[in-house]
């Protein structure tokens, strides 16, 4: 059974004192520390947000200058491109407009050949109709 005689009023104010100065010693400094520690790791959440968004600014940044730079390549691509095609055109259409003077040329000399073979042809045409005609008949004309 309790007893209330002074020792109970002792243990009880010792209790109180205890409990002040463990508050004092212990239970302040340490919800300090974690108040502190809550802080400091908000402002840290806070930077990286801060540096989670630059850096998208940055990515977006170099996506655009990455799709310029490919804009240019390609359109400088698209160029080079159509000065080669007109370059093969123009050397295509040179050597095409050289062989037909060449091939005129040719066909030129052929048709005076001929022509020539045709005029000499008929001017011995008497000739060979004469010759052709003691053969088949056996007898000069």
């Amino acid at each position: 059974m309790i007893t209330t005689d002074i020792t109970l009023f002792i243990q009880i104010v010792n209790m109180v004192v205890l409990m002040f100065l463990l508050n004092g010693v212990l239970y302040k400094p340490i919800r300090n520390i974690l108040k502190e520690r809550s802080e400091k790791l908000q402002g840290m959440q806070e930077n990286i947000s801060k540096f989670e968004k630059n850096a998208k600014l940055r990515q977006e940044e170099v996506d655009a200058k990455m799709a310029k730079a490919s804009g240019k390549a390609k359109a400088a691509l698209d160029s080079a491109r159509a000065e080669a095609q007109a370059v093969g055109d123009a050397k295509l259409a040179a050597i095409r407009a050289e062989a037909d003077t060449a091939k005129e040329a040719k066909l030129a000399d052929l048709r005076a050949q001929i022509e020539s073979a045709r005029t000499s042809l008929r001017s011995n045409l008497d000739g060979f109709a004469a010759d052709m005609a003691s053969k088949i008949l056996g007898r000069s004309l």
